[in-house]
């Protein structure tokens, strides 16, 4: 009874005060990711969400009971997919503010949706990602700078690796549930980059401060985010979800700014705007046609959307 009571109290929030409150925690954990990057480099601080990540989910969901060879292959390729998603985030975010490097990524799960959907609508969206793009990189951000460009390359690369973690999330999502693909996702994610992120993830045992931070990102990034949301999808129509997913650039932006005082320029807002109206409208289209996965295409930052199992 006792465990059951805080979903009890959580349930009786609206499901969009839960999505919003989702995407505030996620880009929280991003901005405490940058804090991490004076002594723990970007790519090994993404090791240390993935390794606590793992460790609270796999104690939770325990993901080892009926487990298949079917099951183990999906995850490993999962996690791969996981750690480059977040290692390139997070070496783009050390580079770029944070709203645009979210803007640019999410070209990443509109693509999927771009590619999968029928009739105008993935159209539609795929111009508005275009001017999208343009107004980031062409007017918002100065290219010109070698680090700049080199955030852009990290945020696109991390697209490509969101849209194949997608991909790979739906497969696996036949042969088990999102939240055992999750769990297992983040702790082969954390086994498999150990010899290359780990021995850099190291440095934050020399500053508390850090290593409390970089704990803290996992529960911020990744397992406080992903439950609220899946008690929330359950609960919200189409058209909501949709209208809320094209907030979370302008969500990352917010976060950008009062956190990381980030304030982004004129372009860079034209531009958030122009591809949240796409993911808005990508959502909406996977969500009528049921081969797209739209809670997974059109969804952040930096995990798995639409665990509609987590509760189970």
């Amino acid at each position: 009874m006792t465990n059951r009571a805080p979903v009890s109290l959580i349930n009786r929030v609206p499901a969009q005060i839960l999505i919003v409150a989702s995407a505030l925690i996620q880009y929280s954990g991003a901005a405490v990711a940058v804090f991490a990057f004076s002594v723990v480099e970007p790519a090994s601080v993404a090791w240390w969400r993935g390794f606590v990540g793992g460790l609270v989910l796999c104690a939770w969901v325990r993901p080892w009971r009926g487990l298949d060879r079917a099951t183990l292959k999906g995850a490993l390729f999962f996690g791969i997919a996981l750690v480059c998603m977040n290692a390139c985030f997070y070496e783009a975010i050390s580079r770029i503010p944070l709203g645009a490097a979210v803007s640019l990524e999410f070209l990443g799960p509109v693509t999927v949706a771009v590619v999968r959907g029928r009739g105008w609508a993935p159209r539609i969206a795929a111009f508005f990602a275009l001017a999208g793009v343009c107004a980031i990189g062409g007017l918002g951000l100065d290219l010109s700078a070698p680090r700049t460009l080199a955030g852009v390359v990290w945020i696109l690369a991390a697209g490509a690796s969101w849209a194949t973690y997608i991909v790979l999330g739906q497969k696996a999502a036949s042969s088990s549930s999102a939240m055992v693909n999750l769990s297992l996702g983040c702790a082969f994610s954390a086994l498999i980059s150990a010899p290359i992120l780990g021995p850099g993830a190291m440095a934050a045992f020399s500053d508390r401060r850090v290593l409390i931070a970089v704990v803290a990102l996992a529960f911020l990034s990744t397992v406080f985010p992903y439950t609220l949301e899946a008690m929330a999808m359950k609960r919200v129509s189409a058209v909501t979800f949709a209208l809320f997913t094209a907030l979370l650039p302008a969500t990352s932006a917010l976060i950008g700014a009062l956190l990381l005082r980030q304030i982004p320029s004129l372009w860079q807002l034209v531009g958030l705007v122009c591809i949240s109206i796409a993911v808005g409208i990508a959502s909406l289209a996977g969500r009528a046609h049921p081969d797209v996965n739209a809670k997974d295409a059109a969804v952040e930052s930096v995990g798995v959307r639409g665990t509609e199992e987590a509760e189970s």
